[in-house]
């Protein structure tokens, strides 16, 4: 029997680590760790569904999924402003440059509403400025 509990290391879970890894210049093991004693199913659904399958397995580009994913991440405001900040890095990564990324959320004033844009205006910045330090 399958133990739920505890992450599996098959090969989707470490495809997913590694696509993990290399889109968000992270090591996949510090998130899981994180995880460990509260929700370690929910990082090997991470690893699985989103880097394997959902990434792993897309037709996007990752130039196109990063701007996708900071867009839905500035919709959902305060409740994903960590995870955000850590996606406009991989966007800046995945080739997108600062300017488009401002122009980006500038274009969601429009759609989503003054507040978002701003919101997610000012998390660019913070990261822009920590991105620049290294």
């Amino acid at each position: 029997m399958k133990d739920n509990q505890h992450p599996d290391t098959g090969s989707r879970y470490a495809r997913g680590s590694a696509i993990f890894a290399e889109t968000l210049g992270l090591p996949a093991d510090a998130f899981t760790a994180s995880l460990a004693n509260v929700a370690p199913r929910f990082a090997r659904y991470v690893m699985e569904w989103e880097f394997a399958d959902m990434v792993g397995e897309s037709s996007i580009d990752a130039r196109t999924r990063e701007i996708v994913a900071i867009t839905s991440l500035a919709m959902l405001g305060a409740t994903a402003a960590s995870v955000l900040r850590l996606r406009i890095t991989s966007t800046l990564k995945a080739g997108v440059s600062m300017e488009e990324v401002i122009d980006i959320f500038i274009q969601l004033g429009v759609t989503a509403g003054f507040p978002i844009a701003l919101a997610a205006i000012h998390a660019a910045q913070e990261q822009f400025n920590s991105v620049e330090l290294v």
